[in-house]
């Protein structure tokens, strides 16, 4: 049975950034857990994580990325592309069935399972079941309302989506680095 969970959400704006997640985990048609926290914030607070994908996984590469802050003195773009060659070099890190959504003040990156490191446009990144749906209420947000913050519009996206994809809930948390 497939575990299914998560819509991630994450806006980089006006030298702000948000993060947030839901809190539904499902496995096939049943909803496991409603409140699951699929955020960490790293680097002294400088930059926030978020995952998609098992959870096991995720926690392996969260600390992976977090050795690569570390390593690199928080430069976020260095850690992300390093952690991208690792994760496809290394048979292990291959296997894992997790992504990353990552933003500080300045960046925001994706990281599939592949390895693959995408710097979304528009300064959002979106993952998750529910991702497609985030994304899409995020970008008509900065058109439409661009005097709202970036956590105001990672909340209000997340709602939208939580309330459109059967694997999300609205049970939100956000990070903000403001």
């Amino acid at each position: 049975m497939k575990i299914r969970s998560t819509t991630v959400l994450g806006i980089v704006k006006d030298g702000k950034a948000a993060l947030g997640s839901d809190g539904q985990v499902t496995m096939g048609n049943t909803v496991m857990k409603g409140n699951a926290k699929k955020l960490r914030v790293l680097h002294n607070g400088h930059v926030i994580a978020g995952f998609a994908g098992s959870t096991s996984d995720a926690l392996t590469l969260y600390d992976r990325f977090n050795s690569k802050l570390d390593e690199f003195r928080g430069n976020v773009p260095r850690a992300v592309v390093e952690l991208g060659k690792d994760w496809r070099q290394d048979k292990y890190l291959r296997r894992l069935e997790a992504m990353l959504g990552v933003v500080s003040r300045e960046h925001a990156y994706l990281l599939s399972g592949t390895g693959d490191v995408i710097e979304p446009e528009n300064g959002i990144v979106a993952i998750g079941s529910g991702g497609p749906y985030a994304l899409a209420a995020a970008r008509a947000f900065l058109k439409a309302k661009p005097e709202m913050s970036a956590r105001e519009i990672v909340e209000e996206s997340l709602k939208i989506s939580g309330e459109i994809c059967i694997y999300s809930n609205t049970n939100i948390t956000v990070e903000s680095l403001d």
